[in-house]
């Protein structure tokens, strides 16, 4: 059983990550971290903070040499800003400085109001630092070793922008292997280079109006086998669990898979997927699908298909034209506190939900094939494609 967890505040010494029960034996390079940490910082739209902090992962245990050794990786992503907020934040001398002051006019639409209250807390930064989206790099760390193991099997995974604001990208025909390529070379990471410009423009006019703008990506995963998943309890199912995973990420208000609410308009017969029967296997198994619209999953579990979803990010609610709240203290109407913030994050949505979803499926892999390391793991999916070969 894989288990995630992170800790960290965004001005506080660091962002860190746990992951036990990642197998023995897969062999990594400190880059195949680092790349997708810097990935996840770029992007148009993103705002100052990114160009304080240059994410490197710190590996704390659970790596020797290069490779993974079956005990707890802990991660660490060490904030280079915290030397400017340590007399506000230090964990144990009184908090002073002119970022000391209480925050006690609670962004609109932020976990600052209610997490205060929840809490008891008279000061919102103690809300504020831990849900902020600054935890996606803890995210990304952990992602990046789950989709390197996953590749040890041949699966996967890849993002996209198809919306920002109201710009809708074509793409509806973009091959799976195409997305990395077409989106990497993106500053907006869309693979419609017409809409891509069109949303670096809605981005600047946004920004011009000290507003915010919010997207869809588009995430997608293949090389999986059949049966990931399962549809025998609630809590296992696999697209329950892909969902929970991102509305989990900041800012994310809905997700969809396959075509989703995009489908709900179309009857029964042309929406579903035949079945039919391909004489060269794919992952172990013969039969395929004529079309996708189900987003690769067939009773919560994998079909063999690509497993296809849509995440969509709100606005960022923190605007430079602030929105109207309430003083804490005096309960008079106020102006919300105003943080650093983007103007447009959802480019580097594309890469967190990449994470999210590696992390997810390789949590079901793992609880399928098991194995205390790599190699047990790739004797007993080879074994299932076997199995399966002969239906």
């Amino acid at each position: 059983m894989l288990r995630y967890l992170s800790a960290g505040e965004s001005h506080g010494r660091g962002i860190f990550c746990l992951l036990d029960g990642f197998p023995a034996g897969l062999k990594l390079h400190v880059d195949d971290i680092n790349f997708w940490l810097a990935e996840r910082q770029k992007g148009y739209g993103r705002g100052g903070r990114q160009r304080i902090e240059k994410d490197e992962v710190d590996v704390l245990s659970g790596i020797r040499a290069g490779v993974t050794i079956g005990s707890p990786i802990l991660l660490a992503v060490w904030n280079r800003d915290y030397k400017n907020w340590e007399a506000a934040m230090h964990p144990w001398s009184p908090s002073t400085g002119e970022r000391a002051a209480k925050i006690i006019q609670p962004r609109p639409a932020h976990a600052d109001l209610v997490g205060a209250m929840k809490y008891d807390h008279d000061d919102c930064r103690n809300v504020l630092e831990r849900a902020s989206a600054r935890e996606t790099a803890a995210r990304v760390a952990a992602g990046a070793l789950c989709r390197k193991l996953l590749s040890e099997f041949g699966v996967k995974i890849a993002a996209h922008v198809v919306q920002i604001g109201n710009v809708l990208a074509d793409v509806d025909n973009v091959d799976d292997e195409d997305v990395h390529p077409c989106s990497m070379t993106s500053e907006v990471r869309c693979c419609d280079e017409t809409a891509a410009a069109a949303m670096v423009e809605a981005i600047k006019k946004a920004k011009q109006d000290k507003d915010t703008l919010g997207g869809v990506v588009e995430g997608r995963a293949w090389g999986l086998p059949q049966g990931l998943g399962t549809y025998t309890q609630w809590d296992q199912k696999l697209d329950a669990r892909i969902a929970q995973s991102m509305m989990s990420i900041q800012a994310v208000k809905a997700v969809e898979v396959g075509l989703g609410f995009r489908g709900i308009d179309r009857p029964g017969s042309r929406f579903h997927d035949e079945i039919f029967y391909a004489d060269v296997p794919r992952c172990g198994s013969h039969y395929r699908r004529s079309s996708n619209n189900l987003g690769g999953t067939e009773g919560s579990m994998t079909n063999g298909e690509t497993v296809l979803i849509r995440v969509a990010m709100k606005p960022i609610a923190t605007l430079m034209q602030p929105l109207r709240t309430v003083n804490m203290e005096t309960h008079e109407v106020a102006e919300a506190v105003m943080e650093r913030s983007d103007a447009c994050a959802v480019p580097a949505l594309a890469i967190i939900v990449e994470s999210a979803l590696a992390i997810t499926l390789a949590e079901s892999f793992i609880e399928m094939f098991g194995g205390d390391t790599v190699d047990a793991m790739r004797r007993n999916i080879e074994s299932y494609y076997d199995r399966i070969e002969k239906r």
